[in-house]
């Protein structure tokens, strides 16, 4: 069971990249992103839905009142995470913002695994796992610097570098309270992430409802759909891959390596992304420098599986 979930995971990961581009074609369809995450959120939600009735396990959603209420809360950290990304790209840049996400979410993972929290199965500070974490850190420090990062770490902006490590920490988190939440319901994968993107669709919509109060700008529109291409929809359906994989994973192989193998296939795949303009992004070529960060990275996560 346990070498299932290494190529999940990155699959899982690499699929973000295909979530970035899906998501960015339609921010620009409907001229809003948060009402584009909100619609990507609520595919997912209707995907994971219909998973869970051709499963078979609708009927174990009748368990939900007697779940603990901060089990069902996990789809929030969905919400927090995509508003900072919003947040965060303009201010520090996509590549040092995503670093720092990263940074986040390894040493969150760590906690979990070290200290037991959440549920997860303490494994005490273990050297491989320290180790490993330092080394995925390291490589994230020079995927930053290989792509332009130094000047915006110099710019004294600590208060949005503290909160991409606080909304990159949110994601394992949130797949540690999902877990938890499969244990009350009996073991029904799909049914959980049903429900956590339905609880991160209201989310969004909320914080939808208030970007728009706020701005007092003109509402999203549908204008734009019937030009974009088929595969700007596939946001929700790679969003609902990985937070069902993470979820499923961390009880398996542990938080760092479930949140690390992902990290892994997500960098790999921006690496093409970038090189190629996969998905209408902007082509960048990619540094050296950039690619050892990520050969380094993947040996972090190599010793956080096997040492």
């Amino acid at each position: 069971m346990e070498s299932l979930f290494v190529p999940l995971s990155l699959l899982a990961g690499g699929l973000l990249a295909v979530q970035a581009g899906a998501n960015a074609q339609l921010s620009k369809a409907v001229g809003s992103p948060f009402a584009a995450t909100t619609l990507q959120l609520g595919i997912g939600t209707g995907l994971l839905f219909l998973v869970t009735l051709l499963t078979g396990t609708l009927a174990v959603l009748g368990a939900v009142p007697q779940a603990e209420w901060w089990h069902l809360a996990g789809g929030t950290a969905s919400a927090v995470y995509v508003v900072s990304t919003i947040v965060l790209f303009p201010r520090l840049g996509a590549v040092v913002s995503v670093g720092l996400f990263i940074a986040g979410q390894m040493l969150a993972s760590l906690a979990l695994d070290s200290f037991g929290l959440l549920g997860v199965l303490q494994t005490g500070l273990r050297a491989g796992a320290a180790i490993g974490t330092l080394t995925v850190l390291a490589g994230v420090g020079l995927i930053v610097f290989g792509q332009g990062g130094r000047d915006n770490l110099k710019a004294g902006k600590l208060g949005w570098i503290a909160l991409a490590l606080v909304a990159g920490a949110a994601l394992p988190v949130q797949g540690a309270v999902n877990a938890l939440l499969r244990q009350d319901l009996g073991g029904a994968s799909f049914a959980v992430g049903a429900i956590s993107f339905f609880v991160a669709t209201l989310a969004m919509a909320a914080v939808m409802l208030v970007a728009l109060a706020l701005q007092k700008a003109p509402g999203p529109h549908l204008g734009g759909v019937r030009t974009m291409p088929w595969w700007g929809w596939l946001g929700g359906f790679a969003g609902a891959t990985y937070v069902t994989t993470v979820f499923t994973a961390i009880p398996v192989i542990g938080a760092a390596a479930a949140v690390g193998f992902t990290v892994a296939g997500q960098q790999v795949a921006s690496v093409f992304v970038d090189r190629y303009g996969w998905f209408r992004l902007p082509q960048r070529p990619v540094s050296g420098l950039r690619l050892a960060g990520v050969l380094l990275l993947l040996a972090g996560v190599a010793l956080i599986k096997l040492v």
